[in-house]
């Protein structure tokens, strides 16, 4: 099958599902005769979106900045300490429960501790971002650091590698896939932790991300312009979850084509 027919195939069922929930959406507004302000028709939704594009692609933009840098701070510190769990049994004992704390707390009870904490802005909406979408790091990490081979630790250990070389040449190598399955989970959280930290730190009055649009029509009853930006925060999360995907899967391909020339 040509990559077009392949790419039909991944895509198109989803496509055709969409189309058809949106049609039945229009269908039950206009039967049903729903007040745009409780239910608004896909036409309603689509104006609004024309309307309001600008402010809607900027406000994105700032929240996928927001979700992304708190991607990348959840990668780099979930890894570290990942790494430190592997290789201490005691601190991985003593921390791995605080680590769950992470997973288990919800977010819109921190967050307005992290507002008086660090105020409002940018660095407190990534910082949210951080929080929710650092445990799958750290978990998948950690599985793939300590979840090795036993024949090939053994035949480490007979050859007299230090902790150090397991760690460069077997523990790091094998971990990848484990760690590119942990971002992907990631990817999704930190949208949603950058937007739930719009709703209580933001940017400022003059520029604000798509959960301070969210709060604000939602409480004008806008709600096609509420829909609109639900759609947004939809389309932003299936963007990140998709780009983590593709770097993951392009990683793993390097990785394979490295583990069959050993």
């Amino acid at each position: 099958m040509s990559p077009l027919g392949r790419a039909a195939g991944v895509v198109g069922p989803p496509i055709a599902l969409f189309a058809v929930v949106v049609l039945l959406w229009e269908l039950l507004c206009v039967a049903l005769e729903l007040p745009p302000y409780l239910v608004p028709s896909p036409i309603a939704v689509a104006r609004a979106g024309i309307e309001h594009a600008d402010t809607i692609a900027w406000s994105t933009l700032l929240t996928a900045a927001g979700a992304l840098a708190g991607l990348g701070a959840s990668l780099v510190l979930g890894s570290l300490v990942a790494l430190a769990f592997a290789n201490s049994r005691w601190i991985a004992r003593a921390f791995y429960p605080y680590a769950i704390f992470l997973q288990t707390v919800p977010v819109v009870a921190i967050a307005p501790l992290i507002v008086i904490w660090f105020g409002t802005g940018f660095a407190s909406v990534a910082l949210v971002a951080l929080i929710v979408s650092l445990f799958p790091v750290i978990s998948a990490a950690t599985t793939g650091l300590t979840r090795v081979d036993p024949q090939l630790l053994d035949l480490f250990t007979f050859y007299g590698a230090s902790r150090w070389q397991i760690m460069l040449k077997l523990r790091l190598p094998g971990s990848i896939p484990h760690v590119v399955s942990g971002a992907r989970i990631a990817s999704g959280l930190a949208v949603i932790g950058a937007i739930v930290g719009e709703f209580f730190a933001g940017y400022g009055a003059d520029e604000y991300g798509l959960g301070y649009l969210i709060i604000v029509t939602s409480g004008q009853l806008r709600t096609d312009y509420l829909f609109a930006a639900i759609l947004a925060s939809t389309l932003l999360g299936l963007a990140t979850f998709g780009a983590v995907s593709l770097i993951g899967a392009a990683v793993l391909r390097r990785w394979r084509s490295r583990e069959i020339e050993r």
